[in-house]
């Protein structure tokens, strides 16, 4: 029989390989292979499944650990025609005043897709550019998403745009980062009218606010329902279930999942 110093032990043990796995996974994400890899942004550190911990886990998932990385800007050349687009884009911006540099953040190229990281204050002026130039013509916004990165400070809240090129037959990505504290985005409405109920509905979803438009009302919710859902702090929430004879509790009652 096991006694409790052993379990203590045992508990001790758990969380320091836990601990020790958490910093290497770390230092290798954001390390990666000088030479032949991407920088990874590493934005958070999971530890553990299911909610388990201490001297409760009997299963092994506490000692799992996960790191949550977006890809880091690359380097030229990026391949295909997205240099070419990224060069037009860069000289529109230039000749304006605004500057490349100013307006584009970073360029990522991942998965075969091309993604601009843009500055919120020159949001605008880069979809016109992108929209207009004879050479870019992505007329199409196939709307705005949403997604919250709780960890990532000074940078939580990021709205997608996906841009495509009807004329070229292409497609990118536009993606801007807010802070949770000013989550200010201007509208991109007046460029892409169909980016509208879109933009309504990553606010009511995640609370970041496009400003230039007073018609951003909720388009899912009630308009009385406080906070926006999906948001990674919402609460789950819900209601008991009984099923014959049985109750399941609500989400936020239920055991917790990482």
């Amino acid at each position: 029989m096991t006694t409790p110093d052993e379990k203590k032990d045992a508990a001790q043990a758990v969380n320091t390989a836990a601990q020790s796995s958490s910093e290497t996974a770390l230092e290798a994400a954001t390390q990666g292979d000088r030479g032949h890899r991407t920088p990874l942004d590493v934005v958070s550190v999971r530890e553990g499944m299911f909610g388990v911990a201490g001297t409760g886990d009997t299963s092994g998932f506490g000692g799992l650990v996960s790191t949550v990385a977006m890809p880091g800007a690359s380097e030229r050349p990026y391949g295909g025609w997205f240099d070419q687009v990224v060069d037009i884009l860069a000289e529109l911006l230039d000749a304006s005043g605004t500057g490349y540099d100013a307006a584009v953040e970073s360029v990522v190229v991942d998965r075969g897709e091309l993604t601009l990281n843009i500055a919120r204050e020159h949001l605008v002026e880069v979809t016109r550019h992108l929209r207009d130039d004879q050479d870019l013509r992505f007329e199409l916004s196939l709307g705005v998403s949403g997604a919250h990165y709780p960890h990532d400070t000074g940078r939580e809240l990021h709205a997608v745009y996906h841009l495509t090129s009807i004329t070229h037959g292409r497609r990118l990505r536009l993606e801007v980062a807010v802070p949770d504290g000013d989550p200010t985005i201007p509208t991109t409405v007046d460029v892409y009218p169909a980016n509208d109920w879109h933009e309504r509905e990553t606010w009511d979803f995640f609370g970041i606010v496009f400003t230039g438009r007073d018609d951003l009302a909720r388009i899912q919710m009630p308009d009385d329902w406080p906070g926006h859902p999906q948001r990674k702090d919402y609460p789950l929430g819900g209601i008991p279930v009984e099923y014959k004879g049985a109750t399941v509790p609500p989400a936020d009652q239920r055991r917790q999942y990482k």
